[in-house]
């Protein structure tokens, strides 16, 4: 939150917006803001270039219906 707090007290340092706000106005500022925070990160797409969409997972067999029945009572 420091970088938002830089331009939180510049703003309220300038002499026109010290004398714009009031004492509850101040009690009002937060650097906890969101707007300029990209929580994930900065994504460049080279749209000239494929995908290497290789299978390197192994793909799960379908499920059975031993897979979902109920556990006997000995499993329990």
């Amino acid at each position: 939150m420091h970088v938002n707090t830089l331009p939180v007290q510049q703003v309220s340092a300038e002499p026109a917006w010290a004398k714009k706000l009031s004492d509850e106005d101040r009690r009002g500022l937060t650097a906890l803001f969101w707007s300029n925070v990209n929580p994930y990160g900065t994504f460049r797409l080279d749209m000239n270039t494929r995908l290497n969409l290789e299978t390197t997972a192994a793909v799960p067999r379908p499920r059975t219906f031993a897979d979902t029945a109920r556990p006997s009572a000995e499993h329990r």
